[in-house]
């Protein structure tokens, strides 16, 4: 009978600088292996952990997390060490996410986070096992540098801190590994410590070597070939099979036997599932229930105001809000989710109050009634006939998800203060893993094997790029043949792509997260282990990315920047500035007959939000739009697959042709697009008002229809015809309409985040059409660096009759400005090699002292360390001295004079402190 054994040491792609095993991948080769138990124990890290856990639970196979860690040397900081945490208990998992965020928080070292030891209480010391490390481990260093006595000390001190302590063993063909196998047993024998026997599994099979060096190299920045490169893998450290150890290690058979022994005292249960909000303070122990329905109630009364200013008119609307505000009050509740109601309407009305921007609404969310009362969206549902089970729909229960908008130059704002409300151990972003895609492998493997930048580059241009889709290698090689031919005629090619297919989709980096932000109820490290990138706050996100820390019952908030935000309330402040008063643009009806006429129906949309492509520009000019209603459906109309529909569209709305209805009740669902189904919520009432459907359900169905399951599309088109026979609707019409209905499905567009959005279109048109210079300096501002969108918009500002005033030493900001109404004047930012710091000092040290005499005037008052000779020359060539001094060649010629001046200077005025401090110094005694 086979002796069993456990891999209890194995780096996965995880690692990011090493290691290539898929971590659901590998369960399947421990499957195969016969082996009962695995461990992850990835470098300092656990970003695959969750991935692992469960790919190994469904198989059957006991998940053992742990971590390589890099553990600090107080003597050396360079010569660190390395020990095997592996979690014994629930307690000994909290202690290593603690660790390693305190590691990468708090510890780094050369871009390396370090595990002190001194952090480790007796407490948490019992709820981990801890291996040696071998050749890596403090032990293990002090056998290979010949002290003995020193790796007693090490092994005696290391024992008593940690009571599961295992001196580890490996053989993976390293010169010395049996001298220190036969030290470390020797020293084990007199301490009386247990031997385990491990394998540092870098890879899975001994041919994937060569790989895995290429891989490394690509993360130190080597070339395979260079000499100088770290060779600190052998061609042995692959998943061997349960035999081969067991044949490797037969003298030592109880190294064997350990590994199972510590493979059933690591007993690790992760809490999958169930979401867990942060507790929102409610005032005098209301209920979360009782406070999101009284917010709501009052925050309705308050819209309604705005939307009816005729009490009249507003007690007759009344009734019809009251009754949708208490359906959705009680799905809500019922749903237990007035939690996050409450969570995202402080973080967003606190943004409101404070100065920063927040978008109207973005996704489905815009389409609760509720949301819209609380102020976390901005556009009224019921006028725009948006659904609020497209949101949330009580007959499938899963999280809210608020996507938020904020103005991308406050978003960071609003993330502090949701710091401040909840503690800052509570909050942090998240995670994403960069991948080595088809065109990346193939420059990256190029580049390790010395091959030129040229080569490589023309090799990853054939490589197709398709919008949605990332062309993998096997798919090029399958479809392109110009790529294929070259691979099969040209040796060098084919040994690049030998490797890349190999590393391709293996993690590459690490990123954030473009909006998610987690608030935990509590420490985040009871719930998943943190990084930071350089221990900067900003930085800290989580190691599990956006599904994994979903799946241990963290809960994602959306906080995503949107640049339009910042163009328009910067456009505000310019205005202002001009005017002496700020537009009220929070309130405005979108129906100003002037701005439809000149900025929408003539495709006048340069910078326009969502509008301002040529195809868009085409099309506005053809369909004339009058109101939001036609912005909406132009929106959702000009994309992939129902962007076929528009001829139909506009030879409808033009009465060339006539709008069909199988059915009349369809007439109020589809007339506002011309008989066409463009949004996912015609669907839905399709399926209510014909099928008899209820919301819930309708949502149901469409989402099976974009997901194309044949099998439940069969199921679903019995249930409305049999619902539509019902509502007095023949088969044969009813079949159509599924068809239809089907075919609509697979690409219609939620109508809530087309309204949200064509409503701040329909405010940037606005501005565009009476503020022309202020709407467009701030446009320039956010594309300063882009020379093609920068000369589009001038270029457009010419056509509005806008005065273009060139970049002024005593006038220009960091930014583009409009001094006046009409004027744009060009910011300093602009100019190539002009960064924000000079920009920001010139501005102050202008606004405190004055405006600046000549460029001498401008280095001494600023500074030369800001000002230096290339920013003098580039102001001289740009013109930003004519209004002082036109000479340009002048001051570009002298520039290094001046800037010389001024150190000069400085100097001088250092040497007068200095003495001015000596000579008081001298008088004190």
């Amino acid at each position: 009978m086979t002796q069993d054994f456990v891999h209890l040491r194995m780096h996965t792609e995880f690692s990011i600088k090493d290691g290539m095993l898929n971590p659901k991948k590998v369960v399947h080769k421990a499957i195969a292996s016969g082996m009962k138990a695995l461990a992850i124990t990835d470098a300092t890290a656990m970003f695959g952990d969750v991935i692992f856990y469960k790919a190994a639970s469904a198989a059957g196979i006991k998940p053992i997390l742990g971590a390589d860690c890099s553990i600090t040397n107080h003597y050396n900081r360079d010569d660190y060490l390395r020990l095997l945490f592996l979690a014994r208990t629930h307690q000994g998992y909290l202690t290593l996410c603690d660790l390693l965020s305190r590691a990468w928080l708090t510890n780094q070292y050369k871009d390396r986070g370090e595990v002190d030891l001194d952090w480790i209480t007796p407490e948490m010391a019992d709820g981990l096992i801890v291996l040696s490390g071998f050749n890596t481990g403090a032990i293990g260093k002090a056998i290979l540098n010949g002290s003995s006595s020193a790796a007693e000390q090490e092994a005696r001190r290391l024992s008593q801190k940690f009571p599961h302590f295992f001196m580890e063993l490996q053989r993976v063909g390293r010169p010395n590994d049996e001298m220190l196998i036969a030290e470390s047993v020797k020293l084990a024998k007199k301490l009386g410590l247990p031997v385990v026997a491990t394998q540092p599994i870098q890879f899975e099979n001994p041919e994937d070597f060569e790989f895995h060096e290429a891989r490394v190299a690509i993360a130190d920045g080597f070339t395979l070939a260079n000499k100088a490169r770290p060779r600190i893998y052998t061609p042995q450290q692959y998943f061997r099979t349960k035999e081969e150890m067991c044949e490797l290690f037969k003298d030592i058979p109880s190294a064997i036997e350990n590994s199972v022994e510590i493979a059933k005292r690591c007993n690790v249960t992760i809490k999958l599932g169930k979401p867990q909000l942060p507790i929102f303070p409610t005032p005098d122990g209301m209920s979360l229930k009782d406070y999101m329905a009284q917010l709501a109630r009052e925050g309705l009364d308050r819209r309604l105001k705005v939307l009816y200013p005729d009490e009249k008119k507003r007690e007759a609307a009344f009734p019809r809000y009251k009754e949708r505000l208490e359906r959705e009050i009680k799905i809500i509740q019922d749903m237990d989710f007035p939690g996050y109601f409450l969570i995202v309407q402080d973080f967003i009305n606190w943004a409101k109050t404070h100065g920063c921007p927040v978008g109207p609404g973005r996704g489905s969310g815009a389409g609760s009634l509720v949301a819209y009362s609380l102020g976390i969206t901005d556009l009224d549902p019921l006028a725009y006939d948006l659904l609020f089970e497209r949101f949330l729909n009580p007959e499938r229960v899963s999280m809210p998800d608020f996507d938020v908008d904020f103005c991308q130059n406050n978003r960071g704002r609003v993330i502090e203060y949701v710091k401040s409300k909840y503690g800052e151990e509570s909050v942090s972003q998240i995670a994403t893993f960069g991948t080595m895609g088809a065109k990346g492998v193939i420059k990256d493997v190029g580049r390790v094997l010395d091959m030129s930048y040229s080569e490589a580059d023309r090799l990853s241009r054939m490589i197709p790029t398709r919008p949605g889709h990332n062309t993998t290698l096997e798919e090029a090689l399958s479809e392109e043949p110009q790529f294929r031919a070259e691979v099969r005629n040209n040796p060098q090619a084919r040994k690049l792509i030998e490797y890349a297919l190999k590393l391709e989709g293996t993690t590459r980096s690490l990123g954030i997260h473009a909006g998610g932000v987690l608030i935990a109820p509590g420490k985040l490290i009871d719930f998943c282990p943190l990084y930071a990138a350089g221990m900067l706050p900003e930085n800290v996100i989580s190691m599990y990315d956006k599904k994994d820390v979903e799946a241990v019952g963290l809960v994602k908030f959306d906080f995503l920047g949107l640049t339009t935000l910042t163009i328009i309330e910067r456009a505000l402040d310019y205005i202002e500035k001009n005017i002496g008063v700020r537009p009220d643009i929070e309130h405005m009806e979108c129906d100003d007959e002037d701005t439809y006429k000149k900025i929408f129906q003539t495709g006048d949309t340069v910078a326009v939000f969502q509008f301002e492509s040529p195809g868009m520009h085409k099309l506005l000019i053809d369909a004339k739009p009058t109101q939001l209603s036609d912005l909406i459906a132009l929106n959702a109309l000009y994309r992939p697959g129902p962007m076929d529909l528009i001829p139909d569209f506009l030879d409808i709305r033009a009465g060339r042709k006539k709008a069909e209805y199988a059915d009349p009740r369809l007439i109020p669902i589809l007339e506002d697009t011309a008989g066409i189904m463009v949004y996912q919520e015609q669907v839905m009432l399709v399926a209510q008002k014909i099928g008899g459907y209820s919301l819930g359900g309708a949502d149901i169905l469409r989402r099976a229809m974009g997901k194309k399951d044949v099998a439940e599309m069969e199921r679903q088109s019995k249930v409305f015809i049999e619902g539509a026979a019902k509502n007095g609707v023949s088969e044969e019409v009813a079949a159509h309409l599924f068809e239809l209905m089907r075919k609509f499905a697979g690409y219609g567009f939620n109508k809530s985040h087309a309204a949200a959005y064509s409503y701040v279109a329909y405010k940037t048109g606005w501005l565009k059409n009476y503020y022309p210079a202020e709407f467009l300096a701030s446009s320039l501002s956010e594309v300063m660096t882009d020379p093609e969108k920068s000369l589009k918009i001038l270029m457009d500002a010419k056509r509005h009759s806008v005065k273009l005033l060139g970049p002024d030493i005593n006038e220009s900001e960091f930014n583009y400005t409009s001094p006046k109404t009409m004027e744009i004047r060009m910011g300093l930012g602009a100019l190539k090699g002009v960064g924000s710091a000079p920009a920001e000092a010139i501005k102050a040290e202008r606004e405190q002292n004055g405006p600046f005499k000549d460029p001498f005037d401008l280095v001494k008052r600023v500074g030369s360390q800001l000002i230096t000779k290339k920013i003098i020359q580039v102001f001289a060539m740009a013109g930003v001295f004519d209004s002082i001094e036109p000479n340009r060649r002048k001051w570009f010629e002298n520039a290094d004079v001046v800037v010389q001046s001024a150190q000069e200077n400085e100097k001088a005025a250092v040497w007068g402190t200095l003495r001015s401090v000596l000579e008081g110094s001298v008088a004190m005694r």
